[in-house]
């Protein structure tokens, strides 16, 4: 385990500033370019976990990588260059206050509080006698706010117009955005036999155009069933094969965690840690097509600083 990069310290040329996410530690060259390093650490309920996932970052950027080549026809990207497995260089954008989070199913967090009795999800109306994991007649959009510290907040499209976090036109546009990737993400999924359930996109600007930013279409922002075996599970009433975060997640609500104040994280063992990697890895796999290739993790701080370097110096 101790081959998990969950920490970074670099010093890059003209290096103006660092933000340590979450998952990812981005640094900022010059103020126009970005340096964002997907570390191996995992996240859950809005906690850092305790315990790095090896490959785990690994598998973010590649996938991300893909999914942003994929749909740059759609709308402009910040991607620039992948200089590492675990790095993407690209555009210094300001972002958006807002996360454009797209659902195609009643899941997850959806379904908890339809299941608590909400009929009302980011000012959306959700029909009555919904089942678990539900298709939607139509991909509906629930937005949240972009929290720097604590828990997102969903929100409705005229709250975020009302109190000026995005325009009426540009809300407008990145809707068209946010429903025309996710079209592109779901037939890419049922191409290898699975659903895209539900994701999130975040935007941001630059020089006046609108860019999608930061990861699409992995495991920390999406979530994926099995095609070939939803709608039997789905019509018992059975747990869903799924290739998402959402095990994680499951696993610390099992053990007592939901991230509320008072609850202790669960031990997380060697052995859990590696189940959780191999997952990640699988969803690679199914979903990109490709083999996925374990990067060499015994020298990976001083792999990834001189790949970025020799980018820099180009």
């Amino acid at each position: 385990m101790n081959h998990a990069l969950v920490n970074t310290d670099y010093h890059f040329p003209e290096q103006t500033k660092v933000y340590h996410g979450k998952v990812r530690d981005v640094y900022t060259i010059k103020e126009d370019l970005l340096v964002m390093v997907a570390t191996d650490r995992i996240s859950a309920f809005d906690v850092v976990l305790p315990q790095g996932i090896p490959y785990k970052g690994q598998v973010l950027n590649q996938i991300a990588s893909k999914f942003l080549d994929a749909t740059s026809d759609i709308v402009p990207n910040w991607k620039q260059a992948s200089p590492d497995p675990m790095v993407t260089l690209g555009l210094q954008c300001d972002p958006y206050k807002v996360e454009m989070v797209i659902r195609g199913y009643l899941t997850g967090s959806a379904w908890r509080e339809y299941k608590g009795g909400a009929r009302v999800l980011c000012g959306l109306s959700i029909p009555e006698g919904m089942k678990e994991n539900q298709k939607f007649e139509e991909p509906i959009i629930t937005p949240t706010t972009k929290a720097d510290k604590g828990h997102d907040e969903n929100i409705s499209k005229e709250e975020i117009v009302a109190q000026g976090l995005v325009s009426l036109q540009e809300y407008e546009a990145l809707e068209k955005y946010t429903q025309a990737l996710f079209q592109r993400g779901t037939e890419m999924a049922a191409a290898k036999g699975l659903i895209l359930v539900d994701t999130k996109y975040e935007f941001g600007k630059k020089n006046g155009v609108i860019y999608l930013i930061d990861e699409i279409h992995t495991p920390d922002s999406s979530r994926y069933f099995y095609a070939d075996s939803y709608h039997e599970l789905f019509e018992n009433g059975a747990e869903q094969k799924q290739l998402s975060k959402e095990f994680v997640r499951k696993w610390l609500m099992d053990n007592g965690f939901q991230g509320k104040d008072g609850q202790k994280i669960p031990e997380m063992s060697p052995e859990y840690c590696l189940s959780v990697s191999d997952r990640y890895i699988e969803l690679f796999e199914k979903i990109t097509g490709d083999k996925f290739v374990k990067a060499d993790l015994s020298e990976v701080e001083r792999r990834i600083e001189n790949n970025v370097l020799v980018y820099l110096n180009k």
